[in-house]
């Protein structure tokens, strides 16, 4: 009998925070928005200093998502994968979740 491996992925943190979700989402729809708001200013040949203006904006609001994940990540997965690592006594858990973490905020920052 084959045993399913649990997902080490569950339990994200956005999804542990009750309204965390939702509020992702909510903003997620609001950049869908600026963009094709964006895209509307181009087709009518909009001066390009104010679409890039908008696409600012638009950089600015997905940084925000990305903080939020990452600051939820770290205060959820990082802190749980700490306390199974001290109860385990295995620091490669704590240790692949800050990697993990911290590979995310390089592919952040190029």
């Amino acid at each position: 009998m084959n045993q399913i491996e649990p997902d080490p992925h569950a339990g994200h943190a956005y999804t542990a925070q009750p309204g965390q979700k939702d509020a992702i989402l909510k903003r997620l729809r609001r950049i869908e928005g600026q963009i094709r708001g964006i895209e509307k200013m181009v087709e009518e040949d909009t001066y390009c200093i104010d679409v890039l203006t908008q696409v600012a904006a638009v950089n600015a609001a997905l940084h925000k998502v990305s903080l939020g994940l990452v600051e939820g990540h770290v205060g959820h997965c990082v802190v749980d994968a700490a306390r199974e690592s001290i109860e385990t006594d295995d620091p490669g858990i704590v240790d692949a979740k800050v990697k993990e973490a911290t590979q995310a905020i390089g592919r952040l920052l190029r």
